[in-house]
């Protein structure tokens, strides 16, 4: 069997050995969408997992993506149970092995499948490519102490028959994600395909999704708007129905490669990101790209004018920003499902 085929089916797998008991709404929810932790960076539910899932699922949500608070065995015990009966699903969110010591890592693992998480969530770096390297030698270390987590990570990752999406989290571009992967061939390390996060890589959005689509292990689902600056362009999660990405299209391509690549939202409500593109600053860590990527994104920004000021929430009061960020979910979640059959 080949890798693609492993890769197709380790959702599938995981749903059964990894998740048990999974309620009677468990297929449904493969085309409900989910929640992300990080839509709400000022909301107090982010922190208990089972608080966000009650959370989640009063606001219509099919399942949530979220570290674990503890990993207490009656808790998590707790924490399956309660999935199962709101006929939702659980991913957990954790971070990557260190290079010499996967200790750490297999215990949340381990918490995550007692749980009953259908799927895993990590990313290499928690920052921007363009603002954490300031040389191109640091980049490259970066690079090798990825691959060496990624392969302590990957022997426990069979070892529980659990899949892990690995985010492109404005770190790897859409190639060198690919070859990420490739690279640690496992039906259980996959990606968590991001469908904004790369615009800020200069790399176009919908060949991103192409080319990850086929690796998709889970997602973060959202809609961007691009609005120019004098470094070169802002970037901003907006609400599904209101930004530059074809949605419909980006739903069809990743059901397409993998029917049973889960949905979660990831609507942050902030500042929009500054991405410099044209600062000699942000080409460090890029010496392979040419001028026709500066030349195709900064067109994109061209061409996608926003229809309204692109989201700003520095100065607001806490409650002001809470209500906002639970809003813009709202609005998020009954567009998928009015627009998306979500």
């Amino acid at each position: 069997m080949d890798r693609r085929h492993f890769l197709k089916t380790a959702a599938s797998t995981c749903l059964t050995s990894a998740g048990g008991d999974r309620g009677p709404d468990a297929e449904s929810s493969l085309t409900s969408m989910g929640v992300v932790q990080y839509s709400f960076l000022e909301s107090p539910h982010t922190r208990s997992t089972l608080d966000f899932l009650e959370y989640g699922h009063s606001l219509g949500a099919g399942g949530i993506q979220i570290g674990l608070d503890s990993l207490d065995s009656a808790y998590l015990d707790k924490l399956r149970r309660r999935t199962a009966e709101l006929g939702m699903y659980l991913e957990v969110i954790l971070e990557l092995p260190q290079p010499d010591d996967a200790t750490e890592f297999e215990r949340g693992v381990g918490a995550a499948q007692q749980a009953g998480a259908v799927a895993l969530r990590a990313a290499c770096l928690n920052t921007r490519r363009y603002e954490s390297f300031a040389t191109f030698d640091h980049w490259t270390s970066f690079v090798a102490t990825s691959h060496r987590r990624l392969a302590r990570a990957v022997p426990v990752l069979e070892k529980h028959r659990v899949p892990l999406g690995l985010e492109n989290h404005k770190d790897w571009t859409a190639d060198e994600m690919v070859a990420v992967i490739k690279q640690h061939d496992s039906e259980f390390l996959g990606v968590c395909l991001d469908t904004g996060n790369n615009i800020s890589l200069l790399d176009d959005p919908m060949d991103v999704v192409a080319k990850l689509a086929p690796f998709a292990v889970t997602t973060h689902f959202k809609n961007m708007a691009v609005e120019a600056y004098g470094d070169g362009f802002l970037l901003a999660e907006v609400p599904l129905g209101a930004g530059i990405l074809d949605l419909p299209r980006v739903v069809e391509t990743i059901h397409k490669a993998r029917p049973r690549a889960r949905f979660n939202l990831e609507m942050i409500t902030r500042d929009p990101l500054k991405v410099p593109c044209l600062t000699d600053e942000y080409w460090v860590t890029f010496p392979e790209r040419s001028g026709q990527y500066l030349a195709r994104s900064l067109r994109l920004v061209r061409d996608h004018l926003p229809g309204a000021p692109l989201p700003r929430v520095s100065g607001l009061d806490e409650a002001i920003r809470r209500q906002q960020e639970e809003d813009h979910v709202k609005r998020c979640l009954a567009y998928a499902h009015a627009t998306l059959g979500m």
